[in-house]
């Protein structure tokens, strides 16, 4: 005789598999959070020094169109101004020269850096995301004399909205 009983196949999970699953799931995040919770200060970081990357290639870009003109050692201001002698055309936009090298007042165009923040209405020049304190930033400070290129810091840390990592805009 067969068995009385039917056999019946459940399906599902058990109130215990489940608590167990999401356990295991909470003990996971735990430990995965604290590596993804502050990722946004490391992007701005790796934003700026993009933007610092492009800085350098533009100068080298700059400064390789002058010599092909015959700028190389032409220094500001032209005389008489405006006749184009210290100047170089990229991409459609003037950029100024300063002893034949890229000038800190061209910086933004040169490098394409309209998402950033350009500081400084002359010479050192501070690239940041924004200009506010612990941003990370670095500076870029024009040629001093023909032969002598200009200079990209290391990526530092704003002071305040005008200073970037002690060094302070136009000074």
């Amino acid at each position: 005789m067969k068995d009385m009983i039917p056999n019946r196949k459940e399906k599902g999970f058990t109130l215990i598999e489940l608590v167990m699953v999401i356990v295991i799931l909470g003990i996971l995040a735990a430990f995965a959070l604290p590596r993804f919770a502050d990722l946004g200060g490391e992007a701005e970081r790796a934003s700026i020094e993009g933007a610092r990357g492009s800085v350098k290639s533009a100068m080298g870009i700059v400064r390789s169109t002058a010599l092909a003109e015959g700028k190389g050692d032409v220094t500001t201001p032209a005389t008489p101004a405006g006749d184009g002698s210290d100047v170089v055309t990229l991409e459609g936009a003037t950029v100024n020269l300063i002893n034949g090298y890229l000038a800190g007042d061209s910086l933004s165009d040169a490098a394409q850096l309209g998402d950033f923040s350009v500081v400084g209405g002359s010479s050192p020049y501070i690239v940041t995301t924004t200009a506010a304190t612990d941003n990370p930033c670095f500076t870029f400070t024009d040629s001093s004399g023909t032969g002598t290129p200009p200079t990209v810091s290391a990526v530092l840390t704003m002071d305040d909205a005008s200073t970037c990592g002690g060094t302070a805009a136009g000074t």
